[in-house]
This record gives C-alpha cells, sequence and structure tokens, in this order.
C-alpha cells in the first residue's frame, strides 16, 4: 500500500513538472508584458502615470498638425489631475492602448533634472567617481540638444519662499537660464516620459539607472550637473559644426 502510495505521489509530481514546462510564461522578449511591467513598477515606486501621444511613423498619433512634441505629450489636457498611481487603473490603461506612452507628472513625489545627453553621461561618471547617492535616470533618444539625459530625484515641495521656485514646462527654461545652460528642472506643473517610450524615428526613452535606486535630493546633483552643463555649451559653441544654441 505504502509503495503504491510513493508511486501514485511521484507520478502527480511527474503530472505537475510537466504542466509547469508546457504552461505559457510571460517571456522577457515580450515587449508589451515587459512595457506593462516597467509601468506598474514606476505606479509601485510612486511615480504618478498618464497617458501620453505616441509615434505614428515620423509624426504624432495626436490630431495636431505640425505638433512641436511629437509622442512626447500627454493624451489629455487634464493630465495633473488624471495622474495616478493606482496599479490596476495603470493596468487598463497599457493594455487598452498598447501603443501609448506614458508621462509622469512631476512636483508630486518627484523633480526631474533634465539636462544633454552628453553632458548628462559626463555628471553621472563624476556623481558615481564620487561616491554620491545617484538616483533612477532615463535616456530620452534623438540629435542635438534633443537628447536628454532625465535625472529623478525627490521633489522640493512648495517651498516659504514661492519666488526661489517656478513651475517649469516642457521646453520652457527659468529665468536664471544663463547660469543653468541646458539645464531643465521638471518639478510642479511639468512632466516627463516614463521608459518605455518609443519616438519618431525608431528612437526611445530607457532607464540607464532603474527605480530600485532611492530619489535623492536634487541639490545634491545640481552642481556637477551645471558644471557639465556650463562644459559642454562652451564646446557646443567652439565647435564649427555648431548650429543651433542649446538653450534659448
Amino acid at each position: 500500500m505504502g509503495s503504491e502510495s510513493g508511486r501514485v505521489k511521484r507520478g502527480e509530481q511527474s503530472r505537475i513538472s510537466q504542466w509547469l514546462r508546457r504552461r505559457p510564461k510571460p517571456s522577457p522578449e515580450d515587449p508589451e508584458r515587459a512595457r506593462e511591467a516597467l509601468l506598474q513598477s514606476a505606479a509601485a515606486a510612486g511615480l504618478p502615470l498618464a497617458p501620453a501621444a505616441h509615434p505614428a511613423g515620423y509624426r504624432c498619433s495626436c490630431d495636431r498638425i505640425g505638433c512641436p512634441t511629437p509622442a512626447r505629450h500627454p493624451l489629455s489636457f487634464a493630465w495633473q489631475t488624471q495622474s495616478t498611481t493606482d496599479r490596476a487603473q495603470v493596468e487598463r490603461w497599457a493594455r487598452n492602448q498598447p501603443q501609448a506612452n506614458f508621462v509622469t507628472a512631476t512636483g508630486m513625489v518627484h523633480d526631474v533634472l533634465d539636462v544633454p545627453l552628453e553632458a548628462g553621461a559626463s555628471a553621472l561618471s563624476r556623481l558615481l567617481a564620487a561616491g554620491v547617492e545617484v538616483g533612477p535616470v532615463a535616456e530620452s533618444g534623438g540629435t542635438g540638444d534633443q537628447a536628454r539625459m532625465l535625472f529623478f530625484t525627490a521633489t522640493r515641495g512648495t517651498p516659504e519662499d514661492e519666488d526661489e521656485w517656478w513651475p517649469c514646462e516642457l521646453d520652457c527654461h527659468p529665468e536664471t537660464m544663463d547660469e543653468h545652460p541646458g539645464l531643465r528642472w521638471h518639478c510642479r506643473g511639468s512632466y516627463v516620459l516614463v521608459p518605455p517610450a518609443t519616438l519618431p524615428g525608431d528612437l526611445a526613452v530607457t532607464w540607464i539607472r532603474g527605480l530600485e535606486h532611492p530619489l535623492p535630493d536634487p541639490l545634491t546633483l545640481l552642481e556637477t550637473l551645471t558644471d557639465a552643463c556650463a562644459a559642454y555649451a562652451v564646446a557646443a559653441d567652439e565647435s564649427p559644426s555648431a548650429a543651433w544654441p542649446l538653450s534659448r
């Protein structure tokens, strides 16, 4: 009886093992599942998300003729109130809009220091070499000043002196831009694309350092980033191929 029971138990285990091997598993190569997993990770980390436009060839999926920021803007004008960390809602958006990019609203939980890619790469190397705690970092593809590096930081919140603060819209700069060439500080009233995102021309927004890294105080990164941006601006001005200014 005992040996028969053992054979039955082993037979059941064998069948379970065979079923587990045959069961379809999420493939890391499946872009839709990988996309949803990254978006869920962002929501779980506290980044408020909202759906954004996506590329339609070399154009934007929105109906605006000559969209100035193709595939880089929210779908809704109500994106600030729409932004959420609710994972069920993010799942519904991701599955119902499989091509959509997503933005994360800044100034709630996190800010983003947005710099030219070359300057950001130089600053990142210096910060890591100095042992500075750098948080999540994303790379946004593009050419020239459109190629950016995004340093995710904790938000400074609302300071007592409002004059020390500026709401930063995409592609706008504070009045002190001359002191911080090439730098955009996304805080209240702004947003950035959150990886994974696709851009026209087979470009993308991807994580270089993931959300497992805690958000640092932005002031611990600011000096190094502004120095790197200043050096990048000087090098670009001295380059004979430089055709456009880095900031307006």
